[in-house]
């Protein structure tokens, strides 16, 4: 499963991937994690506001960083 982070690098964004990688492994799941820290690439897929969250090619979180039982409801539900 691909999960993309999208954001500057910043302390959130790496909050968000490591809760993440917490989701995936409490699930079981072998993800591979892309951080997207270019801005026109990031405008691109229409986000406004980092950090935010992909799964496959669907924007899930936008915004916040989300907790790592969040974000196993998302990949459970992907």
């Amino acid at each position: 499963m691909k999960l993309k982070i999208y954001g500057s690098g910043c302390k959130k964004c790496q909050q968000l991937t490591d809760n993440a990688q917490e989701a995936a492994n409490a699930l079981g799941l072998t993800v591979d994690i892309e951080k997207i820290t270019d801005v026109n690439a990031i405008i691109d897929e229409g986000i406004m506001r980092t950090p935010a969250l992909g799964i496959e090619d669907d924007i899930v979180i936008e915004g916040k960083v989300a907790s790592a039982e969040d974000i196993q409801k998302l990949l459970k539900a992907s």
